[in-house]
């Protein structure tokens, strides 16, 4: 489930760097999937607010790298 919701977050982050510039992917793919896109990734970032420390190596109490 990390990896998942990590990869939406990168989509997600990938996506606003392009709405910047006039690319995002809301203006190419129909509206409606546009915006299960945008609740997947809304709700990949609720999850990983609430579970990154624990599933983090370097967030971990005992550290990483």
């Amino acid at each position: 489930m990390h990896k998942i919701t990590f990869a939406l977050l990168v989509i997600g982050g990938l996506n606003w760097g392009l709405e910047a510039a006039g690319y995002g992917i809301g203006n190419y793919i129909p509206e409606g999937f546009a915006l299960a896109i945008y609740i997947l990734v809304a709700l990949s970032a609720i999850y990983e607010v609430f579970s990154h420390k624990g599933l983090c190596r370097n967030c971990a109490p005992q550290g990483g790298m």
